[in-house]
């Protein structure tokens, strides 16, 4: 393993360091897959426990692109595109600014921000609160620009948009349809943003080819779970892993997954 991963240009990862990175990419496909959503919920924060969150964000950003791409297609056919244009427009603003976070902040305090963000957003959902109000284009480009800011960072900006759809009068379906739909939109803004500041290097790029076909597995499993599986269940496990995820990603934590 260890030769494999200095003949694909991974110098500071260790053997155990990217299995665990790989593991963490098998679950992330299963949430990505079943809900089209949660995939840095899980992966950014276990991850960024042996790698730093400069780094897992664009990993899991390269590995999402490529492995996601078949949840397009009929994402488009059922979103909302007006509302999720609109949604987008504010993430063109909030973007760049969690970008800039990411280069300059220090990983400890970004994966406090990640830690934090993971637990109250679980909290808010299991609480079962919903947003109610009437949507207007204003508070879309707001949440657009929240969920930005977070993807900019750490690739995390899913819980504002996921909250915010799930109180609309939209059918589940169609709400998954508008997060598949909305993300794959801002991966492109994530992408160029990314390419500009020069964070998809070649440890990047070496520890994609060894993930991402086990993040594609977890895809591909969770895209057939959806609509088989019982929802009530599948919500209770995917709570349990993002509330460990969330724990675990605290810098407290290092001395144990270390």
């Amino acid at each position: 393993m260890r030769e494999l991963l200095l003949a694909l240009g991974v110098t500071d990862v260790s053997p155990g360091a990217a299995v665990f990175v790989a593991v963490a990419a098998l679950l992330a496909g299963l949430a990505r897959g079943f809900s089209g959503f949660g995939s840095a919920l899980i992966f950014v924060p276990l991850a960024s426990t042996m790698i730093a969150p400069a780094m897992a964000a664009p990993l899991l950003l390269v590995v999402d692109v490529i492995m996601s791409a078949a949840l397009i297609p009929s994402a488009y056919k059922l979103a909302e595109k007006r509302e999720v244009l609109t949604m987008l427009c504010g993430t063109l603003i909030g973007l760049p600014l969690g970008t800039v976070v990411l280069v300059h902040a220090s990983p400890v305090s970004i994966r406090w921000a990640v830690a934090v963000l993971v637990l109250v957003m679980l909290a808010v959902v299991m609480s079962g609160w919903r947003f109610r109000g009437e949507p207007s284009r204003r508070l879309t480009a707001a949440v657009g620009l929240t969920a930005g800011f977070f993807s900019g960072m750490s690739q995390t900006g899913g819980p504002p948009v996921v909250l915010y759809w799930l109180g609309s009068h939209h059918s589940p379906a169609r709400v998954r349809a508008n997060i598949v739909f909305y993300f794959a939109l801002s991966m492109v803004l994530s992408v160029t943003a990314y390419l500009i500041i020069g964070l998809f290097t070649l440890p990047v790029l070496g520890l994609a080819v060894l993930v991402g076909p086990v993040y594609g597995l977890g895809v591909f499993v969770g895209t057939r779970m959806f609509g088989l599986a019982s929802v009530t269940v599948f919500r209770a496990i995917a709570y349990g892993l993002i509330a460990a995820t969330g724990l675990f990603s605290l810098p407290l934590f290092d001395g144990i997954l270390r």
